[in-house]
């Protein structure tokens, strides 16, 4: 994952509120198939990720990557089970805005974004 989409390791997903979109993506291992296609999705969408304020958070295991948010607190907060490749597209306000279980394309992520109103108005 790139760097410059990672958040700072002091940071939790709580104080990116109003300032970043968080893309969460939990998995059961690094061998994890479906996580590495979400990495070079996004790796070839860094530009539109970054103008978009989208932060990378990854839990990977019992390890997040991202933030310092514990794992199993993220996993209560935003329901992520244990097994499997979960991800949820976190909005400023900090509700969830999109959630799947397969990785999520570029072009769905800017569609999705681009008509969030907190987007529409960073755009003014």
């Amino acid at each position: 994952m790139t760097a410059s989409l990672m958040t700072a390791p002091s940071t939790t997903i709580s104080t990116m509120k109003w300032e970043k979109r968080v893309l969460l993506v939990s998995v059961p291992n690094a061998n994890d198939p479906l996580l590495n296609d979400q990495r070079r999705i996004i790796a070839r969408w860094r530009s539109g990720a970054e103008e978009r304020d989208l932060a990378i958070v990854e839990i990977v295991g019992d390890k997040v990557i991202g933030a310092i948010d514990p794992a199993a607190s993220l996993r209560r907060r935003y329901v992520l089970p244990r097994a499997g490749f979960t991800i949820v597209l976190i909005r400023k306000d900090g509700s969830a805005k999109l959630r799947g279980t397969r990785p999520i394309s570029a072009a769905m992520l800017r569609t999705t974004i681009d008509a969030m109103r907190m987007r529409l108005s960073d755009r003014r």
